[in-house]
């Protein structure tokens, strides 16, 4: 009898036991929300983030999957974000490990849902996207992105996208825009050492669409270019940016604001406007670089107004401009260049109330240009109460 009663015993903690584990992987469902326990780190498999995405995609009400191991590990693509009630997915504690080194290709995270968030996470490894975006209503933040091709990939349909307290570390590009949807931001986040750039948004469309991408408030440290923007609205403000190798900032194209951020050492120029048509470079902090501040070529109805350069290689630079539309330099301070102040070549600027102080060369240089079989193209710049001192200037064409 004491030996049926232990085999009664322990068949009751063997089926306790079972029980237990189905109820830890089982979603707890309420009628207006389900809440999905992530319990196991491999690829598939009850209680893994696979079985969670699956349940979320058939939930009646909001879903919640909450990530409970410190690490998974993926083998194959996950199945899209697609509830159509939106869906939340985070890490209970902070900071799981999403390795996704095994994947041959296809993003990490495809959120095809309206209204979805992910927080908490830290994604490795991608060979292509961590994050598709393909929706509208989508935050991610306290997430580290690291050693992927893209980070975050917007595609042209997405809009309403906060990007926030993220971090991008050791990808080829960090954030990606096809275009510029509505009320997107891009605030308080770290970008460390991307191969090509930081942020990208650059359209084929020569005519720019949706309301500017806000980029605010960001640090972004030796990127090979911290934002590349052509064709995109983009207002960039009150950013930093240290030691970009090719230029904290290359625009392209017409829609673009760069104000008030503060741009420090590096390999090479500031700011560059490129085939530029009515860009903004207002109030900016700029010094230390090796090359110019702030390069304007090929640009057309560019303001260059009220921004600060210490310490740079050159100051400005306007080059092949349009001279029916001028660009316009007015209230800028350059102090001690370790070369030129301003340097106008085949283009024809309005200078307005600048300052040049302590040029280490020429306060202002100009010069016109010479292409290969074709006729010398002049400078002109308008001159109009700028302040050199006692600085050379060099006003020849």
């Amino acid at each position: 009898m004491v030996a049926i009663g232990m085999l009664v015993v322990l068949g009751a903690g063997v089926f306790a036991s079972r029980w237990y584990e189905g109820v830890r992987a089982t979603p707890h469902i309420r009628p207006d929300s389900t809440t999905v326990n992530v319990t196991n780190g491999a690829d598939r498999g009850p209680g893994t983030l696979r079985e969670a995405l699956f349940i979320a995609a058939a939930a009646t009400g909001r879903a919640t999957i909450s990530i409970g191991v410190p690490k998974i590990v993926l083998e194959t693509p996950l199945p899209p974000l697609v509830s159509a009630h939106g869906i939340s997915l985070t890490a209970r504690p902070a900071g799981a490990q999403i390795d996704a080194h095994l994947l041959r290709t296809g993003p990490v995270f495809d959120v095809g849902a309206p209204d979805a968030s992910i927080a908490d996470l830290h994604v490795i490894g991608c060979p292509a996207a961590a994050v598709l975006l393909r929706s509208t209503h989508f935050r991610l933040q306290s997430t580290t992105i690291e050693a992927c091709d893209v980070g975050v990939d917007v595609a042209d349909n997405a809009s309403t996208i906060e990007l926030a307290h993220n971090q991008f570390v050791h990808n080829r590009l960090g954030i990606r825009f096809a275009a510029a949807g509505d009320h997107d931001d891009v605030v308080q986040n770290l970008f460390s050492e991307q191969r090509d750039a930081g942020l990208w948004a650059v359209a084929g469309d020569s005519t720019p669409r949706g309301e500017p991408i806000h980029v605010h408030d960001n640090h972004f440290d030796g990127e090979r270019s911290g934002i590349v923007a052509g064709n995109v609205p983009i207002l960039v403000d009150h950013n930093e940016f240290t030691n970009s190798h090719e230029a904290a900032i290359h625009l392209v194209g017409a829609a673009a604001a760069i104000r008030n951020n503060r741009i420090s050492g590096g390999e090479s120029m500031g700011i560059v406007a490129e085939n530029a048509r009515g860009a903004i470079v207002d109030g900016n902090e700029i010094d230390t670089l090796a090359a110019y501040g702030i390069m304007v070529r090929g640009s057309s109805d560019t303001l260059v107004r009220n921004n600060r350069l210490h310490g740079c290689g050159y100051g400005l630079a306007f080059v092949l401009g349009d001279t029916k539309s001028p660009s316009t330099a007015v209230d800028n301070m350059i102090i001690e260049p370790k070369f030129d102040g301003i340097d106008v070549v085949g283009d024809s600027p309005i200078l307005r109330r600048n300052q040049v102080l302590r040029p280490h060369a020429l306060a202002l240089r100009v010069d016109g240009f010479q292409p290969a079989g074709g006729a010398r193209i002049q400078a002109h710049p308008f001159l109009d109460n700028n302040s050199f001192g006692a600085a050379p200037v060099n006003a020849g064409t």
